[in-house]
């Protein structure tokens, strides 16, 4: 009976992951966002996903995607590859410990990721805007560009401290929730380490993502959509928020799990396969 050995990710497998489920569910990413910066009355998931197509084309449905991939291959990248480094380094049997290591990657990969992420909503909402007022980035490298040249470097980290507490709540609920449930299932003696319990784990964590991110991803859209001083910070926008009612902080939660769900899902699931076929084992002291 030959015995499995254990390997471990490499570095950049998460970013790779995040980056390949990210181009399957950009279109629901693209309209969470129309949904968060939407005004007026409420408009339900189908209705948005039907203007879109019918004012700009299906192809708008991609608007962005350039910059989901860019962000994906910084933001997922980071945190991914601390947390991975701390399960080869520490003791990391500790839910709290998990959480705690997930936190603190996660809020490093949302600093490292934020111009890129307030180019990919910029590009997602562009549609939106009146077209003489449109930014017309023609992709992510572009948008970085003309965000330097005309606002300067400091406007790349608007909403960079929202996006990066967003992040370290979205590791927490995706990476350290999936591993607890990962090692819970098969703790329990009823599942084998396998594609069905990375499916149950995934899932599981997609929810928990949901439900804790969605007020934080709320506020994060609006100030990195927001024009030059429209907030003066985050404190701000909570405020205007809070004035749309208590479920403005939840616009957009439907295609937010959605999108959450089957991302968290299709990002563990090509991890995992990468781990088995073209992981590492460390030489542990």
């Amino acid at each position: 009976m030959s015995i499995e050995i254990k390997k471990f990710p490499r570095w950049y497998f998460g970013g790779l992951a995040a980056a390949s489920a990210v181009c399957v569910t950009h279109p629901l990413d693209l309209v969470k966002v129309h949904l968060q910066t939407h005004k007026g009355e409420p408009i339900t998931l189908r209705q948005m996903f039907v203007t879109i197509v019918k004012n700009e084309g299906f192809l708008a449905l991609y608007n962005g995607i350039s910059a989901s991939i860019f962000r994906q291959l910084t933001y997922s990248t980071t945190r991914f590859a601390i947390y991975d480094y701390a399960k080869v380094n520490i003791d990391m049997t500790n839910f709290t410990t998990k959480m705690a290591v997930a936190a603190v990657g996660g809020a490093i990969g949302g600093w490292v990721g934020a111009p890129a992420d307030l180019v990919n909503v910029r590009l997602q909402n562009d549609m939106r805007i009146p077209k003489d007022q449109r930014r017309n980035y023609k992709h992510a490298f572009d948008g970085l560009y003309q965000v330097i040249k005309t606002e300067g470097l400091p406007r790349l980290f608007t909403g960079s401290s929202t996006a990066s507490m967003r992040a370290g709540v979205l590791t927490v609920g995706q990476i350290a929730v999936y591993d607890q449930s990962k090692f819970l299932l098969l703790r329990s003696g009823m599942f084998q380490d396998n594609v069905v319990t990375h499916l149950a784990a995934s899932f599981i964590a997609g929810i928990a993502v949901t439900i804790m991110t969605q007020p934080l991803d709320v506020l994060k859209t609006r100030l990195m959509n927001a024009k030059e001083g429209e907030f003066a910070g985050i404190t701000q926008c909570v405020v205007y928020t809070s004035k749309e009612g208590p479920l403005a902080f939840y616009k957009g939660t439907i295609p937010a799990a959605v999108r959450n769900i089957p991302n968290t899902v299709i990002t563990f699931i090509i991890y995992e396969q990468m781990t088995k076929y073209f992981g590492y084992i460390p030489k542990f002291k």
